[in-house]
């Protein structure tokens, strides 16, 4: 597929960005929510154990659920159906801004992380299975999530915007701010049309190569890397709990919170488009699948640094905390994706991603209700505590790691 069209552009590259501009609507409809939600939930007195539950529960379910959605969509091979549903549901987000009831809202939320988890599997088995013999992985996932980061950047902005011009931040002007996430619902739902006739005309999936790793099952490397995911994604302090704790002790105003967070995902795009460039030259450099592997190792020393600056009282060192956050979130969505895509079969692929979302999602769970719980109990030395052991034992993880993959690969050559 070298045929040039557009400015020079081979149909692949196109493709990718069209998947990074599906990515950044996206975001602008689900993260400007996410990153607004703490505060809202707090106007409504709702306690901060309750926020983490519910989030954690949410992203159980967002990410859970991957596991069958990517084994489905592996067995039927209809992956637009999945990500045409999956992206649908985002229409519940604007629907947030019609009510105060908390156990509708749960219910909106929740319907939106299943929305994702319907989606996800299959959009990464069809962005990594154009990209890897034409693109480059990494590049690919990296350009995806730098626009998918403009439009969360751009999307908290939204309220921002919102609480600027109208001089206030109660519920009325945080239900506007929700109702006009529509226009990027609707401008999102055409590009995903597009998306889908694009990859038709030039039939691009039929000329996927199907790269294999070991064999065509799931590997042993894989159930490793993703127990190092796990705890890697368990010790970190998710916004939900740095979002209630800036605002329960009036450390920035709501209109401050949500540009930090914009900030973050603004440190996430560059910070996306780095690691992915990395992940790829690393493979190049050491002329193997998984050799991008070696950028990971950073990922549970950064981690670690979170707790000690996100929940402090300290403005400077918050802020240095969320540009941590930013990266770390840049390399959870570049660097973790695109290594499912070498060490995995592509028919395989599905399965694998939703497997691993699964892991991802627990571990959510897990470390939001329970650094939720500890937050309220006023513990912050045991949330530090919990996550220096969860990083830890991700470090021991991706020593294991590294030994296997070096074993694998002396299989293969």
């Amino acid at each position: 597929m070298e045929t040039k069209s557009g400015r020079g552009l081979t149909p692949a590259i196109k493709v990718v960005i069209l998947f990074g501009v599906i990515s950044l609507l996206g975001d602008m409809v689900y993260e400007s929510a996410r990153g607004a939600n703490s505060q809202y939930f707090n106007l409504l007195s709702i306690t901060a154990a309750q926020v983490g539950l519910v989030f954690g529960i949410g992203e159980f379910l967002g990410y859970f659920l991957r596991l069958l959605a990517g084994v489905l969509s592996d067995k039927s091979g209809k992956h637009w159906i999945f990500i045409f549903i999956g992206y649908g549901m985002l229409l519940v987000v604007p629907f947030m801004g019609f009510t105060m009831n908390w156990n509708i809202l749960v219910i909106l939320i929740l319907m939106e992380r299943i929305g994702k988890s319907l989606r996800n599997p299959a959009k990464d088995t069809v962005l990594s299975g154009i990209a890897e013999n034409q693109v480059g992985i990494g590049f690919a996932f990296g350009l995806q999530e730098a626009l998918d980061q403009i439009g969360a950047l751009s999307g908290p902005l939204i309220f921002t915007l919102v609480f600027f011009l109208t001089g206030k931040s109660e519920i009325a002007e945080y239900q506007l701010s929700y109702k006009l996430l529509f226009i990027p619902f609707i401008f999102l739902m055409l590009f995903v049309i597009y998306a889908y006739r694009s990859i038709k005309r030039n039939n691009l999936i039929a000329d996927i190569k199907k790269k294999e790793f070991c064999s065509d099952r799931l590997e042993p490397i894989f159930w490793i890397y993703t127990a190092f995911t796990f705890f890697c994604t368990l010790g970190f302090v998710n916004f939900s709990i740095i979002g209630y704790h800036l605002k329960a002790n009036n450390l920035m105003s709501d209109g401050n919170i949500t540009l930090l967070y914009a900030g973050a995902m603004a440190v996430d795009a560059v910070a996306a488009l780095l690691v992915g460039k990395a992940y790829d030259h690393m493979k190049k450099k050491k002329e193997m699948k998984t050799g991008g592997l070696a950028v990971l190792m950073a990922i549970p020393f950064i981690t670690l640094l979170l707790p000690f600056m996100t929940v402090s009282n300290s403005i400077v060192l918050i802020i240095i905390g969320m540009v941590i956050f930013g990266i770390v979130m840049g390399t959870h969505e570049t660097i973790m994706r695109s290594a499912i895509a070498d060490i995995t079969p592509f028919h395989k692929r599905g399965t694998s991603y939703g497997v691993f979302n699964a892991a991802y999602g627990l571990a959510l769970l897990i470390g939001s209700a329970l650094m939720g719980w500890l937050y309220d109990l006023n513990q912050p030395g045991i949330i530090i505590a919990f996550t220096c052991v969860a990083e830890v034992v991700a470090i021991l993880l991706y020593f294991k790691m590294v030994h296997t993959v070096k074993t694998c690969e002396r299989q293969i050559v």
